[in-house]
């Protein structure tokens, strides 16, 4: 099934892994290049709620901008191209560092769009915590998620306070993301109990 094109003003978790499970950041350069192209290319054509870099992955939760808040013409009409200028931007820059050739992630990115407030909140906490679904055990200090820049008060590109809106203050934001995190760390502790 072919993916619907970006809708303005809707919210989107966007995903990806790298192609073949291949690391898509080898080094803390490539997060940080990864970033300053998030900051080029999608905050012209899109909001940024929450976002984590994993190893293999990422995870963005995006509202795409209403056509008057777009200020390319080109990109009015289709603000993919912000996404599509991003990642292939990227992988020609680790192409060209890691002397390799072809495609960096597995096919075309995916998204799901967000439909209730509900999700959006699961969804953020889903997407800060998912260093420890991948054996990182202090998730919330992970240095490639935005968790800690919604919870400090340094200027950031995020929509800090829309976020914190959505869980009522910062410090149900704690409450909740720690709620989550216990019930995780259980669920993965049972599973490895099982296996």
């Amino acid at each position: 099934m072919k993916n619907k094109l970006f809708e303005h003003g809707c919210i989107y978790h966007v995903f990806n892994r790298g192609n073949n499970k291949e690391d898509i950041f080898k080094e803390a350069q490539n997060y940080t290049l990864f970033l300053n192209l998030m900051k080029k290319y999608l905050l012209p054509v899109a909001d940024v709620y929450a976002y984590c870099l994993m190893k293999n992955h990422y995870h963005l939760v995006v509202r795409i901008k209403e056509k008057d808040e777009i200020l390319n013409e080109k990109w009015k009409k289709k603000p993919y191209l912000g996404f599509s200028h991003m990642f292939n931007s990227y992988t020609q820059s680790i192409n060209k560092s890691y002397l390799r050739s072809g495609s960096l992630f597995q096919e075309h990115l995916k998204r799901e769009q967000v439909t209730s407030d509900d999700y959006l909140i699961q969804l953020i906490a889903y997407v800060h915590l998912n260093p420890i679904k991948h054996g990182f055990s202090q998730a919330l200090n992970y240095p490639y998620s935005s968790y800690n820049a919604i919870v400090s008060k340094k200027k950031t590109n995020l929509l800090r306070n829309e976020v914190l809106e959505y869980f009522e203050d910062v410090e149900n934001f704690l409450y909740w993301h720690d709620l989550k995190r216990i019930n995780l760390e259980e669920i993965l502790r049972i599973e490895d109990e099982d296996e």
